[in-house]
């Protein structure tokens, strides 16, 4: 059975993880600020493992339209 995605917050002290992350970025061009992104979410993708969780969160994740 798949465990259902987590969408409620559930980061420990998340504003040092988004100072963190924006740090990480720091001094990037664009392009550098992109590709630190899709690597971050493949390494994430990859721990989680489960594709149907990764399904649920492209699809939480995706712009609504309409």
């Amino acid at each position: 059975m798949t465990a259902p995605l987590t969408v409620t917050p559930n980061i420990p002290d998340p504003d040092d993880f988004y100072t963190e992350l924006i740090c990480a970025h720091a001094g990037l061009s664009k392009a550098d600020s992109d590709a630190l992104n899709a690597r971050l979410i493949l390494v994430l993708a990859n721990h989680i493992g489960d594709r149907d969780v990764l399904r649920a969160a492209l699809e939480a994740a995706a712009p609504k339209t309409g």
